[in-house]
């Protein structure tokens, strides 16, 4: 209990932005499901619990004062494999087609929660995922790195949402989401949407993480990369 108390508290400042965001979305669910009696929406619960993956991940990494160089290359590549779940809830709003003219406004505000916890998810596995790399590596070359991930990150939402791949498909159809990637990649020219969806979602993560990082009340301790 006391190992409990100590955590929550020397972590309060990231957690409790985090928590309050996503115990608000849910809420909001439950009033619609009990306004509506309708269960269609309830696939934003587990598509935020995937969001808090990513998060959970870098969240353990930074913690450890001591680990193999193997360990934490095992980890990145986890964590890079279910990144993009985090900022994906963004895409939910498609959904919104589905909702009736009474209760498009309660489900764009309910969607929208989730899409924002999810964001802070994103930004928060960002910066202790950022933290864990500058303690084993150069700097620079980890402000190049991050970089590249944002656009991977907007790369992996078109996966999901148009190709319809998630983060298992890597163990369970291998063949099939590489042999997409690799005919993306060579006939760029066949595949504008993915590039445009990669290249819009990349520069805006980008933006909005480097915004994100200048916010004492979310990134209390700041490490400079460059």
């Amino acid at each position: 209990m006391k190992t409990i108390k100590h955590f929550l508290f020397t972590n309060f400042e990231t957690l409790f932005p985090l928590i309050l965001l996503s115990s608000l979305s849910l809420f909001i669910l439950m009033v619609r499901l009990k306004i509506t009696h309708s269960f269609f929406f309830l696939f934003l619960v587990w598509n935020l619990f995937l969001a808090f993956i990513p998060f959970v991940i870098s969240f353990l990494l930074k913690q450890q004062t001591k680990g193999s160089k193997y360990g934490l290359f095992l980890g990145f590549c986890t964590w890079l494999l279910f990144l993009p779940n985090a900022p994906y809830i963004v895409t939910d709003l498609i959904h919104l087609r589905h909702s009736g003219p009474t209760q498009i406004w309660l489900d764009a505000l309910m969607i929208t929660l989730f899409a924002l916890s999810g964001l802070l998810c994103y930004f928060l596995s960002m910066r202790h995922m950022e933290i864990v790399l500058v303690k084993h590596f150069s700097k620079k070359p980890i402000h190049f790195l991050l970089i590249a991930i944002h656009f991977l990150t907007g790369f992996g939402i078109y996966l999901g949402r148009f190709l319809r791949f998630n983060s298992w498909d890597i163990l369970q159809e291998p063949s099939g989401i590489f042999s997409k990637i690799f005919h993306i990649i060579c006939f760029p020219h066949l595949h504008k949407g993915a590039w445009l969806v990669t290249i819009i979602f990349g520069m805006s993560l980008w933006f909005l993480y480097r915004i994100s990082i200048k916010q004492a009340w979310l990134f209390p301790k700041k490490i400079k990369i460059l």
